[in-house]
């Protein structure tokens, strides 16, 4: 299959998160047929990563995720566009990272190899189980949509839940109850005149609230509230809980997921960019030294314009390949 082939059939086949058996069976055949030795690590329930290998230990590892956001719709080529879910994040990548390793093995340098894993998107089970497999690589090249610039830094990610606590009533007696809902609602008000941490590189802190959700009946004063916010964070997640701290006279703060910001390598004469998405680089720190590289770009990802120029795509293949040839040339000892 050549790249586009590769990524469409990639893309043709539903692997929203918690379904990516089928993609991952598929990507494991076509692995094989491409002789590389792939070994298979289950994660749960059918959903398994991928690592495919020329060399046992590799010095340099090309590495992304087979999960996508709902909802799925199949590739479909337009103008010289690539259309599809996963087309940027990140299927299109993850089919440029195989040709990168195969024209690599072509040229004779079998020290690259590939590490796809599942789960991504909600919270990186399958980054956290394969950081047990590390063999001791020296580079991890991440894919993700970078608009084809290497990336200089990421946001991490801090996901809170703010739970208020009432009491029920007869919504005609409102002062026999007290509004839980009433209580979140001041709350998420007063969370936009509070100071959040702002750093020279990555920016400052912005946020989200994501889910909401409260009471029992519209007659009845709302017993219960809650709501997730997700932090973009430019620093450890203690600073926010910190600056949050007077919002817990109105509701409890619990903390659903951490994930840090960090700080990536680069390579002369590229260009560079911070971005303030979050990827699996932190669950894979026993994977060598991260740099970040992909086409497409992340205003794309996630909406239903995902999608990836052929001519970026393409040239991605090659970035790749001389991305590897870069960092393998590099003596062991240092840079």
């Amino acid at each position: 299959m050549s790249l586009i082939d590769l990524a469409r059939a990639l893309i043709d086949i539903d692997s929203t998160t918690g379904r990516e058996g089928a993609a991952c069976a598929f990507l494991a055949s076509e692995l094989r047929s491409r002789g590389f030795g792939v070994s298979e690590q289950p994660v749960s329930d059918g959903r398994f990563n991928l690592l495919a290998l020329v060399h046992p230990q590799p010095t340099l590892v090309f590495s992304t995720h087979v999960d996508c956001v709902p909802p799925f719709f199949p590739s479909r080529l337009a103008d010289g566009v690539l259309h599809g879910r996963g087309a940027c994040d990140a299927k299109g990548a993850l089919a440029a990272q195989v040709i990168a390793a195969e024209r690599l093995r072509a040229s004779g340098e079998e020290r690259a190899g590939l590490l796809f894993v599942v789960g991504e998107e909600r919270g990186s089970d399958g980054a956290l189980a394969a950081n047990g497999l590390a063999p001791g690589a020296r580079f991890l090249v991440n894919g993700e949509p970078t608009s084809s610039r290497l990336g200089r830094g990421t946001r991490g990610v801090l996901r809170l839940k703010l739970t208020a606590e009432g009491r029920a009533a007869h919504s005609s007696q409102p002062d026999r109850g007290v509004n839980a809902i009433d209580a979140l609602v001041d709350a998420l008000v007063e969370l936009r005149r509070l100071p959040l941490p702002e750093d020279a590189e990555l920016g400052r802190t912005f946020y989200s609230v994501g889910l909401i959700s409260g009471g029992i009946a519209p007659n009845v004063v709302a017993p219960s509230a809650e709501a997730e916010i997700m932090f973009r964070t430019v620093g450890p997640g203690s600073e926010i809980l910190e600056r949050l701290a007077p919002l817990q006279a109105r509701v409890t703060l619990a903390p659903v997921l951490e994930v840090p910001p960090v700080r990536l390598r680069t390579l002369p004469g590229w260009d560079a960019e911070s971005f303030a998405f979050t990827t699996d680089i932190p669950f894979l720190s026993r994977w060598g030294e991260p740099l970040l590289f992909g086409p497409g770009s992340v205003l794309d990802a996630h909406t239903d314009n995902d999608h990836v120029r052929i001519e970026e795509l393409e040239a991605a293949a090659d970035a790749y390949v001389a991305i590897a040839q870069a960092l393998l040339a590099e003596p062991a000892t240092g840079r």
